[in-house]
Parts: C-alpha cells; structure tokens; sequence
C-alpha cells in the first residue's frame, strides 16, 4: 500500500532526470515536453554537476551508450539519491566483461530501486520531426511501469508496458547487429526476396539467443522486438544500417565510424554475442558472419555466400530454430 501511494504521488508531482546529451537522450527530453513534464538534464558538457541534477529526481532516465554505463554507475553510487528514486534505462548494449545488459547492471550496483527498462521502434530524428512513434516499458514492478508509461505517453508517442525487461532490452540490443547485416543487403542491392530472408531468419536467431538468457519467447514478437527489427533494418536513419551499408560499398569500418552521429552499439554488441554464444553454445549464423566481417576478416559478399550454402533443413527443426 506504501508502495502504491509513492507511486500516486510521484504521478502528481516528479522531478526527472535526463543522463546523456546526445540523439537519444535529447529526444527523450522532447518526448517529455510533449507529454508536459519537467525534467533536467546532464551530459557531459553540462555547466550543472551530475550531483546537482540526480539528488533530488524521483526519476532519473539513462540515455547514454554502452560504453559509459558502468562510470556513470559507480558517480551515482556516491550520491544520495532519493529513495524511492526510479531508474529508467534506455541504453542499447551488452557489457564485453560481463555479458550483462544495462538493466541487469543497473539492478546489481543500485539493489535498493527499481530498474525500469525503455525500449522500442524509435528513431530518433522521426521522432523530433513530429511523427508517431510507440514504445515500450517493462519491469518486474508492474506500478513502477505504468509511472513511467503515463510519463512518456503523449498524442505522439505510444507507451506499452510488459513485465519482461529482459526479452524487451534483448530485443533491441540483438537486433542492432541485424541490422549491419541488413544494410550490407541493401548496400549490395540483394533484392526485397534477400532482405525478407535475412529478417524472418533473424527473429528466430534473436528468440534463440534471448530465451537462453532467460527472456520470454512473446516478448520478440513485440515493439521492442520485431518492431524495432523492421524499423531500424529498413531505413537509412539507423546506425548500425548506415555500417553495414558502408561495408558493402567499399568503405573501412573506421571511416564509417567517424562520419556517424553517434554509436553504433551494434559494432560493440556483436563482439559480446559471440563470447556469449560460444559459452552457451547457442547457434547464431547471422550474428557469426556480422562478426567476421567488421573483424575484416570476410568481405560482405563472402558473408552472404557463406550464409546462402549453409546446410539444409527444416524452417522449424525446433532444436536449432
């Protein structure tokens, strides 16, 4: 009853945080003015101190890369933060040391709140330019999700809630190294017939993969699963479409880097799923031909090749999906 009392509370009167300046952290700060909220936010480069920001947040939202995760991490494990402070991660990535996503991070340093995971079909610039767009909120806290739903929601932009932080961050982390792929399948002008292939093989891979790790099977057929396969597969906004397709038409991986605006978390994920695959022996041919190719090992038109000739057999053989 406490419990749900906060929660009513904090829906009358919330201070909100915003970590990260950058595409995504900025287009959260304008999905907030939509819905008519108030919110700080740091980056960086910010004048105001971290500590400023965070003290006082009932909410404090994560839009950073994967990268800086941990550090910012372990500055918030020095402040007092509220209590019942919630903490919304939006941040796309698995940790190369730990193999953890950022909410599992996020729950083991800081035990005490309740971790919130953001996740959906969401380009960004999409969104800035005033176009509809859905997401979706899940934690294991079902009163602390739809806090963050009402939040979020707007006329513009959709909020979902599921009870699977797990499969919905996995859907969007996992689908960023499909995506290389399929930018290399446009960039090389394969065909709509190539690009169909590539993505209904490419659930079951992410489905493999994510129940292995403990998420739900419905989960990938959601928002933050296929939903957010086909968006950021299919257009030139995304990042990680942008490498792959830059591959496929002769550029280094380090030219295409440097020209990005921002991360393309997918080059850093898809070294962390193949540690993971090969500890659990989980079968990941996509993800395995997106690996040696940005390792410079295989051109784009050997890694289609080698996924073409691989060895027949059923759709659905169900031990290896």
């Amino acid at each position: 009853m406490a419990e749900y009392e906060l929660i009513r509370t904090l829906m009358i009167s919330k201070s909100i945080a915003i970590l990260g300046g950058g595409a995504w952290g900025t287009t959260l700060a304008y999905l907030l003015e939509q819905s008519g909220h108030a919110y700080q936010i740091w980056h960086r480069r910010s004048s105001s101190s971290l500590e400023s920001v965070v003290k006082d947040a009932d909410i404090i939202v994560c839009a950073i890369s994967m990268k800086g995760v941990k550090n910012i991490i372990e500055q918030l494990r020095s402040i007092k933060l509220k209590e019942n402070a919630l903490i919304v991660t939006a941040t796309k990535g698995l940790d190369l040391e730990t193999t953890k996503t950022p909410s599992q991070i996020w729950q083991q340093a800081l035990p005490n709140h309740c971790v919130i995971v953001l996740c959906g079909p969401n380009l960004s610039k999409e969104i800035k330019a005033g176009l509809p767009a859905a997401t979706v909120v899940s934690s294991v806290n079902h009163q602390a999700a739809e806090l963050v739903q009402g939040v979020f929601a707007s006329e513009q932009f959709r909020v979902y809630i599921n009870n699977d932080p797990l499969g919905t961050e996995l859907g969007g982390t996992l689908k960023n190294v499909i995506a290389i792929a399929s930018g290399v399948c446009d960039g090389l002008q394969l065909g709509t017939n190539a690009k169909a292939a590539l993505l209904t093989r490419a659930l079951p891979e992410m489905i493999r993969i994510g129940t292995n790790l403990g998420a739900s099977v419905e989960t990938f057929f959601g928002l933050s699963g296929l939903g957010d396969l086909l968006a950021t597969c299919d257009s030139p906004l995304s990042r990680n479409y942008q490498v792959g397709f830059g591959l496929a038409n002769g550029k280094t991986l380090t030219a295409i880097l440097e020209q990005l605006e921002g991360t393309a978390e997918g080059v850093n994920t898809v070294n962390v799923l193949i540690k993971l695959a090969k500890q659990k022996k989980i079968s990941v041919p996509i993800a395995y031909q997106v690996y040696l190719l940005l390792k410079g090992k295989i051109s784009p038109q050997k890694a289609v090749k080698n996924l073409m000739a691989r060895e027949l057999k059923e759709e659905f053989y169900y031990s290896e999906i």
